[in-house]
């Protein structure tokens, strides 16, 4: 399976095709005094369709992602679904001895959300361990080619993830995500967990109310907060899931046709998601752009919803899966879309590493990069709970750190 370099490079045809598009664009009307009640404000998408016509220039924010993140793509065979070429960004740290960790956004995110948390990973850092860092583009977002097959699940993400990173010569890692990061690197520690993926670490904890008394005992004022964040989310902030989870094909063809649509549809989750993080609005069109020049369309990122919902129905019929057993860390960010009491988190995994944020939502690699780097060098670090859990890979330079676990 040979590697090769990557530079991203949209064609002329491809811009030029978008600006025909934005050009033609006919907005909808909007009733006086809306605000955000009915969605996206007009006034939001006037701004941003006016900088994408005049004035956003792709070709800059291009060659930048092409200078900041050394891509790469490999063909990667999956089982019953063909090889797929996989698009990701891999950065190697200056210490040798540096932790092989793979990073796995989720929806709506790509590549781009590794950006802020690259190179604070894998700089040497006195104090801090380093990190190999590979930022895997799912199959079906960016620049990685999307599955034709019915039944892509988590499996068949876990399969790529894990054979990414043996294919790039790390035979142990460990795993961080959120979002569809979280069932996808749970999954990775079901079916690798001990003998390749050696821990995992987690910004969007998913618990279960517990039955017993323990599950009784008074939350504290972050906890119910947390719970209303929650019931607001289930309640008026889930209708893309029922959407892209039951008839993703039909929602498919406006994101492909309308760049615009694209933009309001993502725009949405990237301000309501997030703990009013300041938004420039390049960096919302270079989000978008993104999903727009993606290698199968915009489209293609909606089906791991389908997939999921599938697998969760049928999976109702059979024994539950034990959760894993190799390190876990989380860490909880309030304004995320859910947030759970810490004791309904208690049986994802074996915890060992927690950590409360006083701020920061949904996109924490891209709202909070320092607060999860921290996260994950407290986690690893020599004082740390999974420090050693890599093979002769204790984050720090040779002389400089122990090769014995902590745990």
């Amino acid at each position: 399976m040979a590697e090769s370099a990557y530079k991203i490079s949209v064609p002329n045809s491809l811009l030029d095709t978008l600006h025909q598009k934005l050009a033609l664009t006919t907005l909808p009307d909007e009733l006086e005094g809306a605000g955000w009640d009915y969605g996206v404000p007009l006034a939001d998408v006037k701004r941003l369709l006016a900088r994408w016509q005049d004035g956003y220039d792709w070709r800059r924010h291009e060659a930048q992602l092409n200078a900041e993140m050394p891509q790469f793509t490999r063909p990667i065979s999956v089982d019953g679904h063909g090889t797929l070429s996989i698009h990701y960004v891999h950065q190697r740290s200056e210490v040798a001895e540096a932790i092989p960790l793979l990073y796995v956004h989720g929806w709506p995110g790509s590549f781009f959300e590794g950006r802020k948390i690259l190179p604070l990973l894998s700089k040497e850092s006195v104090g801090h361990p380093s990190f190999h860092v590979v930022v895997l583009g799912l199959p079906g977002y960016g620049f990685s080619e999307a599955p034709s097959k019915k039944g892509f699940g988590m499996k068949q993400y876990a399969e790529v993830g894990n054979k990414l990173m043996l294919a790039l010569g790390y035979n142990e890692y460990v795993t961080q995500g959120g979002d569809w990061g979280f069932p996808i690197t749970k999954k990775i520690a079901q079916l690798y967990g001990g003998k390749h993926s050696k821990a995992w670490h987690t910004n969007m904890p998913i618990g279960v109310q517990p039955t017993d008394s323990e599950g009784q005992l008074e939350l504290t004022p972050r906890e119910k907060a947390g719970l209303e964040r929650t019931i607001w989310f289930r309640s008026k902030g889930r209708g893309y899931f029922m959407e892209q989870s039951t008839v993703p094909q039909t929602l498919g063809y406006a994101l492909a046709d309308s760049p615009v649509g694209l933009l309001a549809w993502i725009y949405e989750k990237l301000v309501l998601w997030t703990d009013n993080y300041p938004w420039d609005d390049d960096e919302v069109l270079t989000w978008i752009s993104i999903f727009w020049f993606s290698c199968s369309g915009p489209a293609a990122s909606l089906r791991i919803y389908f997939e999921f919902t599938a697998e969760s129905e049928a999976s109702h019929s059979q024994p539950e899966a034990a959760p894993p057993t190799i390190p876990l860390g989380l860490s909880h960010f309030p304004d995320d879309i859910v947030s759970f009491p810490r004791i309904w988190c208690r049986g994802i995994g074996n915890i060992v590493f927690a950590h409360e944020h006083e701020s920061g939502g949904h996109f924490a690699a891209y709202e909070r990069p320092n607060e999860l780097v921290d996260d994950l060098r407290r986690m690893f670090g020599r004082d740390g709970p999974a420090f050693g859990v890599v093979s002769g890979m204790p984050g720090y330079p040779a002389g400089n750190g122990s090769n014995s676990s902590r745990l």
